[in-house]
């Protein structure tokens, strides 16, 4: 089969390899399509893997190819998705349900070979099946759209609440979508990149601000503060913002990764008492029975016409084209949300 192999930092070879080995419990997916994710960059702009040559995606679409001969829930032919993570299902975190904190756990595309390729090896836990009336194409953004959903679900948001994002990516999009889907009140949207914010309007957000262009201390003083925060740009001075813009009783959820140190002045952390704020973070996108309800609701949302994340959807490739959608996500004078690398459509 053909493979999209990382041999090297910022180094992509087109390599032919073998089709995987299934094992009894195990499903061989014919990829249809492959997102890539903000995570993949430090992979292959930093050479931040376990070992290269590596087959990185995580994000990814197919049809059943093959399944072992315990395989019962699945036939070939069959479209599904997958969940990435393969945890080791023995530690006290598995025993508990809470899967994203396994110590033990593998991942695809990360820890062995992922979804840039033309057939990726699948445990049959992680299948998720896929709706007659959504596309591959979609079915290749459920897994970012489930790790927004965990976001949101780690509160009790109610129906009504007013919503504040900080940033305007896939995840800060995919936010938006679940908030909107889930009853949220006014929705607003921080970004400081304006092609971002008006798909962030598009899509349905009540509010956009540039802080570039609109003091955020001047606009909240005059303004009713949000119920929920989520941060999702990972930015320092967003991470601390979500702090001080919050209303009252309010909550903020961390789901952004920091890349910076982030300093809290006693003025500022003394505010997470005064305002008695929940504050929790997000960490990928698993619950029991696994993978966890975040992936067949959000199937369910876009197969039911609740969310389309079809919008999101910036620009497709072939695997030869290697890594220019890795080098256009870091352009910041380009306004993508989300690159796939289309593989076997049909």
């Amino acid at each position: 089969m053909k493979s999209l192999s990382l041999v090297d930092k910022e180094k992509f070879e087109i390599i032919e390899k073998k089709v995987p080995e299934i094992s009894d419990n195990q499903v061989l997916v014919k990829v249809a399509y492959c997102g890539v994710c903000g995570s993949d960059l430090d992979r292959y702009f930093k050479g931040k893997v376990h070992y290269f040559p590596i087959t990185l995606g995580h994000e990814f679409s197919g049809t059943v190819q093959r399944i072992g001969s315990n395989v019962k829930k699945y036939n070939v032919g069959d479209k599904v998705t997958a969940a990435p993570l393969v945890p080791c299902g023995k530690c006290e975190y598995c025993e508990r349900g809470e899967y994203s904190h396994c110590a033990q756990y593998s991942f695809i595309g990360s820890r062995q070979d992922g979804a840039m390729a033309e057939f990726v090896a699948v445990n049959e836990e992680n299948i998720v099946s896929v709706p007659s009336n959504v596309t591959l194409k979609e079915a290749a953004l459920i897994e970012p759209l489930t790790v927004a959903l965990h976001g949101v679900e780690r509160l009790n948001m109610s129906a009504g609440s007013d919503v504040l994002i900080f940033g305007a990516g896939t995840i800060g999009m995919m936010t938006l979508l679940s908030v909107k889907a889930l009853g949220a009140g006014k929705i607003t949207v921080i970004d400081l990149n304006e092609e971002k914010l008006d798909k962030a309007k598009h899509l349905g957000a009540d509010v956009i601000i540039n802080p570039i262009k609109t003091d955020l201390d001047t606009y909240f003083e005059n303004e009713d503060n949000p119920d929920i925060v989520f941060e999702t740009a990972g930015a320092s001075q967003t991470q601390l913002q979500t702090i001080e813009y919050v209303k009252h009783l309010g909550k903020v959820v961390f789901i952004g990764t920091a890349t910076k140190d982030v300093n809290f002045g006693p003025k500022l952390f003394e505010q997470i008492l005064r305002k008695e704020i929940i504050v929790t973070g997000s960490w990928m996108s698993y619950s029991a029975p696994f993978p966890g309800y975040e992936w067949e609701a959000s199937l369910n949302y876009i197969s039911k016409g609740k969310i389309d994340v079809k919008p999101l959807i910036s620009e497709v490739f072939k695997l030869e084209d290697k890594n220019v959608p890795f080098d256009r996500m870091i352009n910041p004078k380009l306004s993508s949300i989300k690159y796939l690398y289309e593989i076997n459509p049909n």
